[in-house]
């Protein structure tokens, strides 16, 4: 069981979305992982349901926030990044041409975050765990698995993100033009790959599933949509968009522990 009560600086730790329909989204996530909600007022009428699986932290869903809507930013997953300093690694970013969108700024007494742009468009957060770690439960089915830059420039990704947070890059073992990604300390930490043909760049969630092909079946039932699935060697995927509009994935193999 892949359960965590701290995370290495430099690891994914933590995803949540943000929705245009936060109930419908607890309710097709519910469906599909088998999550529980646990809601948590944070201000102004809003409320950020953590999304629970046995008991244990795996993601969260809430509203989205009325700028990003009118921008016309879709529903999307984000990633979260642990650093051990939120301010640090937004002034390192800056320098190594990313933009820090929102400086770095507390989130009540539960961590200390930012949101920043890779230079290449892809956004992510790095998270400076106070109160809350990340997730309790990861690789396993219903719960965060893997992290999938999609990218223009997949080397230039690359040196940005050794760069930043010391992470070792090199071509994924059989898989031709993949680059995996680990920690500092050796733990395999996600991938980065060439965006397709009008494809964004952006970091792609993956969830885990026993099987991905009745994992998207079951999704699509639900009222997702199907943008890709296929056997990668070592486990199927698919790449869904809920019925909300946010693009997330199942991956079906081994886990790390």
């Amino acid at each position: 069981m892949g359960e965590r009560t701290k995370y290495t600086p430099g690891t994914f730790s933590w995803t949540d979305l943000t929705t245009s329909d936060q109930d419908a989204a607890k309710q097709f996530y519910g469906q599909l992982f088998g999550w529980t909600a646990i809601d948590n007022p944070v201000g102004d009428g809003v409320v950020y349901s953590m999304m629970q699986l046995d008991g244990k932290d795996v993601a969260a869903i809430s509203p989205q926030p009325q700028q990003q809507a009118d921008a016309g930013v879709p529903p999307l997953w984000n990633s979260y990044i642990t650093v051990e300093s939120a301010d640090e690694a937004a002034d390192r970013a800056q320098k190594l041409g990313g933009t820090v969108h929102a400086p770095p700024f507390d989130v009540m007494d539960v961590g200390r975050m930012a949101v920043i742009q890779d230079p290449q468009g892809a956004f992510f957060m790095p998270w400076e765990p106070k109160q809350h770690f990340g997730a309790s439960l990861v690789n396993v089915a219903g719960a965060l698995s893997w992290n999938e830059l999609a990218s223009p420039d997949p080397d230039g990704s690359a040196d940005f993100y050794r760069e930043l947070f010391g992470w070792k890059i090199e071509p994924f073992e059989g898989m031709d033009g993949y680059l995996g990604i680990q920690t500092s300390d050796g733990h395999s930490n996600g991938g980065i790959r060439a965006a397709a043909e009008n494809e964004p760049t952006y970091w792609l969630v993956y969830f885990g599933s026993d099987d991905a092909e009745a994992g998207a079946a079951r999704a699509t039932e639900l009222g997702a949509t199907v943008l890709a699935a296929m056997d990668i060697g070592v486990g199927k995927i698919a790449a869904l968009q809920d019925p909300q509009g946010a693009v997330f994935a199942l991956y079906a193999g081994r886990f790390d522990d």
